[in-house]
């Protein structure tokens, strides 16, 4: 996709968790001003819901009379709830509504639209439907199914996390070569099995890989399929991922170098955390080859989308379309981007050009935290923080976090009576 299309190589997700990252990008809004802005849950229900008043991605579309479709982990509402898939804009969904259960790849059931799939090959112990092969083949499905209409696919994946667990197919193809390896112990029976928890995985290195490997396989099988459609010239491919790498199940990115040398994971605030690739592929319309330094994050996919299919984007969004970008065109750059973390004690970060600046532990006394600053040109692994020597454009960087920070009633940002590291 990269050789035939364009990399974004300062790209951002929405958040450095799942639920908000997806939120923004399905809203066009950062952190400070999304209403979904954690991993939360609301007891014996599900995940915290979006609220009907939100203006999603496939919304927007349908307005110009595209059918939507949505295969894999949601993690935005659970069933009948204002946040479930087909009442934020999808005509078909199929795959995990919940965040915890997608943690596990071998489901008891799995949700289409409004029911819930019984996996009776997985009843029990048993593994005999893995869950991103039967999302896969939906997907494939839709496309075939709407190849004579437009239509907008949004294909959440759940591999790489967090449960390393793939097809013995593909695992059998990488087994010995990662060594040394790494055992995970994890939980295998009991009443939280399948429930959220990993599974053991006496093979960690080669598991990760083999779950690298069909993604790999599934995009191709996509690109493929449209081509073999005859769609490719005027269907548009984006792939990125919604945080930075995580150490879950037995995940070991220091041994894949999986950051690239980027400082933090995922929940940092550090570009480890946050900054993700980006390939957008458009036969025709976007030069080969090309790399784009343009700043972007997820809350500019809608209003991009919305430019391409000639509707009007909402007005209270944080997002810039990146269309001329894509085309070779003046493209309008971002004042600066904006994240928070209500976890661990509350963390922050703002973009502003080259520099970026961080605070962690901002619960603690939000008004005075002290922010850490970084040249990204000189320094992208942001190992020297030059707040002291820039003290002028610490505080303007400071007051930037402050302004872009709408307080919320529902996500505020979490104190720890003991010391965090």
């Amino acid at each position: 996709m990269a050789s035939e299309g364009i990399r974004f190589v300062n790209h951002y997700a929405g958040s450095t968790v799942c639920a908000p990252s997806r939120g923004s990008l399905m809203t066009g809004k950062h952190s400070g001003h999304l209403y979904n802005r954690g991993n939360k849950g609301i007891k014996g229900k599900g995940d915290f819901p979006m609220i009907k008043e939100e203006v999603t991605v496939p919304e927007v579309l349908k307005k110009a009379g595209y059918v939507t479709g949505m295969f894999g982990k949601w993690g935005l509402g659970y069933a009948g709830s204002e946040g479930d898939p087909n009442n934020q804009g999808f005509d078909e969904f199929y795959g995990y509504l919940s965040q915890a259960l997608a943690h596990n790849y071998y489901p008891y059931y799995l949700w289409h639209n409004s029911d819930s799939v019984v996996l009776e090959q997985n009843a029990g112990f048993a593994q005999g439907q893995y869950a991103p092969e039967l999302i896969h083949h939906e997907a494939m499905r839709f496309l075939e199914a709407n190849k004579d209409t437009t239509f907008f696919l949004y294909y959440p994946s759940i591999i790489p996390h967090a449960e390393l667990f793939a097809p013995e197919k593909y695992l059998a193809k990488h087994r010995g070569k990662y060594l040394p390896e790494k055992e995970y112990k994890g939980v295998d029976d009991g009443k939280k099995y399948r429930m959220g928890p990993y599974g053991s995985q006496k093979d960690s290195h080669a598991a990760f890989a083999a779950m690298i490997n069909l993604l790999d396989d599934q995009v191709g099988e996509i690109v493929e399929k449209v081509k073999e459609l005859g769609l490719a010239d005027n269907t548009i491919i984006i792939f990125t991922s919604d945080n930075g790498a995580h150490v879950e199940g037995g995940a070991d990115p220091k041994y894949f170098n999986s950051t690239g040398g980027l400082r933090g994971i995922k929940r940092d605030l550090y570009e480890g955390g946050v900054r993700v690739p980006m390939i957008v592929k458009w036969p025709g319309k976007i030069k080969a080859g090309r790399e784009s330094e343009h700043i972007s994050a997820f809350w500019d996919v809608l209003p991009t989308l919305a430019e391409i299919v000639n509707v009007a984007a909402p007005d209270s969004i944080d997002g810039i379309s990146f269309l001329p970008e894509l085309l070779g065109q003046e493209q309008q750059k971002h004042s600066h981007l904006y994240w928070g973390f209500y976890e661990r004690g509350g963390r922050q970060a703002v973009r502003k050009g080259k520099w970026k600046a961080v605070r962690y532990k901002v619960a603690y006394d939000y008004e005075r935290t002290p922010v850490e600053l970084y040249n990204l040109e000189e320094d992208p692994a942001e190992t020297h923080n030059v707040a002291e020597q820039y003290p002028e454009l610490a505080a303007e960087m400071l007051t930037l976090i402050k302004d872009s920070h709408r307080p919320s009633e529902n996500f505020v940002f979490e104190v720890k009576k003991k010391s965090l590291k």
